[in-house]
């Protein structure tokens, strides 16, 4: 049975925000509030996002399609901020509908958004490999050199382009004699031919061409007829572009990019709903300061099941870094907080919470977004007790063991803000709803 959400409240139009590293289950709050929505958003990122949803027996992933799919009466919308792998998005159709999921009208592109290309995922494995020590730890798909194409304007490729086979080719055959120079120069590898990669992205542009729409014009005609809007944003704040552990970070806003990202300005919202995993994790390089390389670390990972969506590749893990929790929450303006796997911290005798910062020998209860700086930084822990019951068949949030509780208590006095659902397993049904309401934006 799913969770009663009409607890929360009238939410109004809602932004989902990951408040931490990524990977926090944005996806299953966005499943199961997207049965109050019309329309649910994607506003950044693109395929380098993952997603994981347990609806009864099946298990979904989700990398460029929002969550939201799988609710019939939602409009699915890739808005003008993401950028999109047509050959990745396609393969998700195909996989979401060899799992009996209908996409049809309900998945809408704009035609503004930029084109991830195969030179894109090249040139970004490439510069990686050419880093060695110096690694961001990225996924590879392209997605940082098609953003930076994207802020050079003249080496972008834009979905609209796919749909013109005159512009397309003009594009793309001044664009890859660039990058074949710069792919030689700089790495020695052998050139691309353009024209393959024309008729391959031409292809898939004859495919998507039914959903590629002008998806701000949408969302606006959207706002005018009262429909519910449901914002669901990539990646997370401690990844954000400009606000998060620069450089190892990801090459879009992420929590504050809302209005460019979608056209809709963030004045349209009521409710920003921060979701954040019992615990930490981080996949690829970057500080960290709470992380348990030990037997701690690689028991929340087991428990967790902490390997990416979208790679594969096992996530760091450690304690609960309220710190850095209370920064995120408020550069988004968060009204709520989502918090997320805290079935996984069963087990264990004592808990450890990052409630301030040593930097140099000075204690500071601000998280510092500069890599460099955070590097430094040791954590200052507060133990509170664990608990052994098992939360997985819980049935209402007065249930939580009192220790559970207390853990959640301490979460809400040190970010100032509410918790309002609680996750215990992977499940639909498997979240508790704390409270009457969503405290709205003022």
């Amino acid at each position: 049975m799913d969770p009663d959400i009409s607890l929360l409240g009238e939410l109004g139009n809602t932004s989902i925000v990951g408040l931490q590293w990524g990977d926090e289950g944005k996806g299953k709050i966005v499943d199961l509030l997207t049965g109050q929505f019309d329309y649910a958003i994607r506003w950044n990122g693109g395929s380098n996002a993952g997603h994981s949803v347990k609806v009864g027996d099946k298990k979904y992933a989700f990398h460029l399609i929002p969550s939201g799919i799988l609710r019939q009466n939602c409009v699915c919308v890739l808005a003008n901020g993401v950028v999109i792998d047509p050959i990745a998005l396609l393969s998700e159709m195909d996989q979401l509908a060899g799992q009996g999921v209908e996409i049809g009208a309900n998945l809408r592109i704009s035609s503004q958004a930029h084109v991830v290309l195969p030179y894109h995922k090249q040139q970004d494995q490439l510069s990686e490999d050419r880093l060695a020590a110096g690694k961001i730890g990225t996924t590879a798909r392209g997605i940082g050199p098609c953003y930076s194409d994207k802020a050079s304007r003249t080496g972008a490729v834009r979905m609209a382009d796919l749909l013109d086979d005159r512009r397309l080719a003009e594009k793309l055959q001044r664009i890859v004699d660039e990058k074949n120079a710069l792919f030689s120069a700089l790495y020695n590898a052998p050139p691309l031919n353009w024209k393959d990669i024309f008729q391959q992205v031409r292809d898939c542009g004859e495919q998507l061409r039914p959903h590629v729409c002008n998806t701000t014009a949408l969302l606006h005609q959207a706002l005018e007829k009262n429909k519910r809007l449901l914002f669901e944003g990539a990646n997370a704040v401690l990844l954000d572009l400009d606000h998060g552990t620069f450089p190892f970070v990801t090459s879009s806003n992420c929590g504050t990019g809302l209005a460019a990202g979608s056209g809709v300005p963030a004045t349209r919202l009521n409710t920003v709903l921060g979701v954040v995993k019992a615990y930490c994790s981080r996949v690829g390089g970057g500080p960290f300061p709470t992380e348990q390389d030990n037997e701690i670390g690689r028991k929340i990972r087991d428990r967790g099941r902490e390997f990416g969506t979208t790679t594969g590749r096992p996530r760091r893990c450690g304690w609960l870094d309220l710190v850095a929790l209370r920064y995120a929450a408020k550069v988004c303006g968060v009204t709520g907080l989502c918090v997320m796997l805290l079935d996984v911290l069963a087990t264990f005798d004592s808990l450890r919470i990052c409630t301030a910062y040593e930097i140099d020998g000075k204690r500071t209860q601000w998280f510092e977004p500069d890599a460099v700086d955070l590097a430094r930084a040791v954590p200052v822990y507060e133990e509170l007790p664990g608990w052994h019951d098992s939360l997985d068949n819980l049935e209402s949030a007065e249930d939580l063991p009192p220790q559970a509780r207390r853990y959640l208590d301490r979460i809400e006095s040190f970010v100032q803000v509410p918790v309002r659902v609680v996750s215990v397993g992977p499940a639909r049904h498997q979240t508790l709803i704390i409270g009457t309401g969503v405290v709205a934006m003022r």
